[in-house]
């Protein structure tokens, strides 16, 4: 199964993107009109999506390294003096990724399925 040509670049940009906006200074993340938590939430689904697709063999060394950096990223906030962090904030990332994980398997074994009729024509 080919990968998306788009999907890597984009996920490591998306992946350089929340490390900056979570040890950035706090004046410097972006308004939003949803929660805090949903905004958490949202960027890493949008992550483990991304790092699903751009790599879809590697998929649970993707998942093992998304969850654990979602807490890393976290700990780096305490590098930063108007930034704090915390386990709770880190769970609702972790759990973004996983669920942008999971969507992009879903994808992955729903183009692979498609591509199997095809191949054997």
């Amino acid at each position: 199964m080919t990968t998306l040509k788009f999907a890597r670049p984009l996920a490591w940009l998306l992946l350089a993107s929340i490390i900056f906006m979570t040890v950035s200074p706090i004046g410097l993340r972006p308004e939003t009109v949803t929660t805090v938590n949903t905004d958490r939430a949202g960027a890493y689904v949008v992550l483990g999506l991304a790092f699903a697709l751009a790599y879809p063999k590697q998929w649970k060394t993707v998942a093992a390294l998304l969850i654990v950096g979602a807490v890393a990223i976290e700990y780096l906030q305490y590098f930063a003096p108007t930034r704090h962090a915390r386990l709770h904030d880190a769970g609702i990332k972790a759990v973004g990724a996983a669920i942008g994980l999971v969507a992009g398997w879903v994808i992955n074994k729903w183009r692979e399925a498609r591509a199997l009729p095809l191949a054997e024509q």
